[in-house]
């Protein structure tokens, strides 16, 4: 079993996990009906695509038992199971979760919910774009089907930063603000770890596309970035399972019913 390969696939689904449940939150709660059930949908979206993530991980953990038992207790988890979706999202620590650190931040007001699914959708249509022609097949498959859905994500984000940074006095500066709390975050998503070295994936000139887009829609935004935004500190450790105190209590949420009742099913 290639762990990287794995750690790299777990990487994406806990990535697009705890996005979905950082929007879920929002459900029943947003500011129109409309935008509330559209938020609700990109989060149904983001599950779905950690899923199929999940899934391909466990197909590859199962296929050797020996190598599989010592890459679990690597992972913090102690099952004779048979390795499935819900064991790895709902039986690993948050040291054992590999998500970008952009997306475990807190939801704050609307405009900083936006922000950062416009941050990472941005990211993701691009990164995708690459995965599209990675040379594993499956990894590729589901990047091709979930880009997709990306194109919409970032769509509407991308209206909506316009829409509040560009609209009433309070909106403008609640955008700025999330700005100013969500860019040292946006680092991480262009420094590899070790386990994406090692199946190769190619970050070149991911970050300049990235930044000119970005760019683009602050300025129409009426918004600025961050002053000598290359030299603000970028927090990391994500990928590598050092998280901010806001994943525990993510995940505490998130695995509540499975700690509570192990096995369980509906």
């Amino acid at each position: 079993m290639n762990t990287s390969l794995v750690k790299y696939i777990l990487h994406l689904g806990d990535t697009t996990l705890i996005l979905a449940q950082q929007n879920s939150k929002w459900c029943g709660h947003g500011p129109v009906l409309e935008q509330d059930i559209a938020l609700t949908n990109i989060s149904l979206d983001l599950l779905g695509q950690a899923r199929n993530f999940y899934q391909y991980a466990a197909e590859l953990m199962n296929e050797n038992e020996k190598s599989t038992k010592d890459f679990i207790q690597s992972l913090g988890m102690q099952t004779d199971e048979k390795i499935t979706e819900d064991i790895l999202a709902y039986h690993r620590k948050e040291r054992f979760f590999f998500n970008l650190l952009l997306t475990e931040q807190p939801n704050g007001d609307w405009g900083q919910t936006i922000l950062r699914q416009f941050l990472y959708s941005r990211f993701q249509y691009y990164l995708y774009e690459k995965l599209q022609e990675h040379p594993d097949t499956q990894i590729a498959a589901i990047a091709a089907k979930s880009i997709k859905e990306t194109t919409y994500h970032l769509r509407w984000s991308s209206e909506w930063v316009i829409r509040l940074g560009d609209g009433t006095a309070e909106s403008h500066e609640r955008m700025q603000n999330a700005i100013d709390n969500l860019w040292p975050y946006t680092g991480e998503m262009f420094l590899p770890a070790d386990f994406e070295a090692d199946v190769k994936i190619d970050f070149s000139g991911l970050k300049n596309k990235w930044l000119d887009a970005v760019t683009s829609i602050v300025k129409q935004a009426t918004l600025s970035l961050p002053e000598n935004e290359n030299k603000v500190y970028m927090h990391t450790g994500g990928k590598e399972g050092r998280h901010t105190e806001h994943l525990g209590y993510i995940l505490t949420e998130l695995q509540y019913m499975q700690m509570a009742f192990p096995g369980a099913n509906w």
